[in-house]
């Protein structure tokens, strides 16, 4: 039986399911300036799309805190207790989390700055609440590996992982490996001509292979030209066409989409993030009404109108 949980409410109708917490934006003395992450780019986010009007702060779904009961879905009770609190996004037949992805993260093991499994969580939260919810892929695009999830689905039929990375940087972490499905491993350099043409060729493919009843995208921006950590040179553009195809290739087939924003380490990203969202909007591929227009998988249509699922995000408090 699914334990008892404040994650699941209703969200109302006239929300966007945009998942936003300013508990999302870490501070610590001004020293998070001398770190390579841009710990404000969340609320970046939101400015820029509250200054393009698509936003207000009463549309914006606000993400709830896990209890530890809650985190014990995925997480040992050992591992929990070594950290803070957590935020939680939503999904509601589509979502955008502007936090979120911690795809290093195992059930039993942090890393690459990732605390808590979020990822997985979503997932298991889908299962175990969601009637109809049996299958799930995962579209890691960042330009890092997803070790985290692939560690925790490597026996799981009904997750299907493909990945696309750097295969020189880190985790580099062979064992997980062998739970994706469709991997796409890039060279140092690699420019958006090449890396579209195979991102358009592999999530098709993936989602052909297998339909699942729900897409978890993790949407990193550190594939941008000169990402510090990332290694590839994806332009603006090209990082706004990747989301472009990624929700295409899921809204074409009625498979709801969860995208959560993961990695990106130059202060641009968060302008980049902003103007993807915008045009996914201008091309009606994300929609206040689109959950409850028929869009969506019929099976789980009616769940995700009154279900919140879960990802996790961190806050160190």
């Amino acid at each position: 039986m699914p334990h008892r949980t404040e994650l699941y409410q209703d969200v109302p109708s006239t929300c966007w399911p945009i998942v936003y917490s300013p508990d999302y934006n870490i501070t610590f003395m001004g020293l998070e300036k001398l770190h390579p992450f841009d710990a404000g780019k969340w609320g970046k986010v939101i400015d820029f799309l509250k200054e393009e009007k698509l936003v207000v702060d009463d549309l914006i779904v606000q993400a709830r805190e896990a209890t530890e009961d809650d985190l014990l879905v995925v997480h040992t009770r050992r591992y929990l207790n070594k950290l803070k609190a957590g935020k939680l996004a939503v999904d509601r037949g589509w979502a955008i989390n502007v936090g979120g992805g911690f795809h290093h993260c195992s059930s039993d093991k942090g890393g690459g700055f990732c605390a808590y499994a979020d990822i997985t969580l979503a997932i298991k939260f889908l299962f175990e609440r969601v009637q109809g919810v049996s299958k799930a892929t995962i579209i890691d695009l960042d330009a890092h590996q997803g070790n985290g999830h692939e560690r925790d689905f490597m026996d799981d039929n009904r997750v299907y992982i493909m990945d696309a990375y750097n295969r020189y940087i880190y985790p580099g972490d062979g064992f997980a490996k062998r739970a994706i499905k469709r991997k796409v491993e890039l060279e140092w350099g690699t420019e958006d001509t090449e890396y579209l043409q195979k991102v358009q060729t592999h999530v098709e493919g993936a989602l052909n292979e297998l339909k699942p009843d729900i897409v978890v995208y993790n949407a990193g921006t550190d594939i941008l030209d000169g990402d510090p950590l990332g290694g590839l040179a994806i332009s603006p553009q090209g990082i706004v066409k990747r989301d472009e195809v990624v929700f295409k290739a899921a809204r074409s087939r009625r498979i709801p989409i969860l995208m959560v924003t993961s990695g990106g380490y130059q202060k641009r990203t968060a302008r980049i993030i902003a103007d993807s969202i915008l045009n996914l909007h201008n091309l009606g591929l994300i929609d206040k009404e689109l959950a409850t227009s028929g869009a969506v998988n019929p099976k789980v249509e009616q769940m995700l109108r009154n279900s919140i699922a879960d990802l996790t995000n961190l806050s160190l408090q």
